[in-house]
């Protein structure tokens, strides 16, 4: 079976968290930059996977709909009926509410189908079997920690167990929430794009873990006073890493290379005041510092 090219062949989950708000798209497939065409969100609105034939109506229609309080299953009749060839569409809908559906056109290329539950909704096309939209579908309902985190839990699992049949080659993250952009004026939490990788999901997940790094909000407890032993490991690590030029650098000169250290090296969201630094920022110093030895 020749496929054509825009044909996208695809795995997808589109999800919300009660808890935080957020709602997402987590995606791959066999082909190039699949994340600037399928995924679409919103924050308070909702999330939306357009695939296979992909028709982009379905992500700017479907959130303008779902925007005015259609559900997600209101939103994918409205847009079916609309549509002058549906059989060959595939999509996944989640409201802000939870509510979820998704849609597997007849003539999408086999294996094709998905599963909708609470929260969430997972589909794809011309899949090894329909174990990867299962498997997606119990991780995520298995697996901790925050949206990003589960997202791509899912994701890799429908890899694991068969993903695209033709291969490998892009994937993709969108978050969003309510002034969660940079410097908090739009809703693009986390935007993350593997466009052209031989391991796409494996690099998607570096990648997150990157962006958790910088750009997370330091928790609480990870906040320490920069005193005593704690003093002596930043000061060996700012030493090696030619932050610091002296033996015995005074304590001035020891907060003045932290603040260096953090702009450099981009760690702008886990500035502490003066006195205090991020054991996230800590562990990252002490690694690069062990390269030099």
């Amino acid at each position: 079976m020749k496929l054509p090219r825009d044909c996208v062949n695809t795995f997808s989950i589109v999800a919300f968290d009660p808890e935080t708000g957020e709602l997402g798209v987590a995606v791959a497939s066999k082909f190039l930059s699949v994340g600037s065409i399928v995924p679409w969100a919103k924050a308070g609105v909702g999330a939306i996977a357009t695939q296979s034939w992909v028709n982009p109506v379905y992500g700017q229609r479907g959130l303008e709909l779902m925007a005015e309080g259609k559900t997600a299953q209101e939103t994918l009749e409205i847009l079916t009926s609309e549509d002058v060839n549906p059989e060959v569409r595939q999509a996944g809908f989640v409201d802000a509410q939870g509510n979820s559906a998704t849609f597997t056109g007849q003539e999408c290329y086999s294996w094709a189908g998905g599963i909708s539950g609470t929260n969430f909704a997972c589909q794809g096309n011309i899949l090894t079997s329909e174990n990867v939209v299962q498997s997606m579908a119990d991780t995520f309902k298995k697996a901790e920690g925050d949206l990003a985190t589960r997202l791509t839990e899912a994701l890799k699992a429908g890899e694991d167990a068969g993903g695209d049949s033709r291969g490998k080659q892009s994937a993709a993250l969108l978050i969003v929430k309510e002034n969660g952009g940079y410097a908090g004026v739009t809703d693009r939490y986390i935007d993350l794009r593997v466009d052209d990788h031989a391991q796409p999901v494996k690099e998607l997940k570096r990648i997150l873990y990157l962006h958790q790094l910088y750009f997370q909000k330091p928790k609480e407890e990870d906040i320490l006073p920069v005193e005593g032993q704690l003093m002596d490991e930043i000061v060996s690590s700012l030493k090696k890493l030619d932050y610091l030029k002296t033996d015995a650098p005074s304590e001035a000169h020891v907060f003045e290379a932290v603040l260096s250290f953090h702009l450099i090296e981009n760690f702008d969201e886990r500035i502490q005041e003066k006195g205090f630094i991020d054991k996230k920022v800590v562990e990252f110093m002490s690694d690069l510092a062990t390269q030099k030895d």
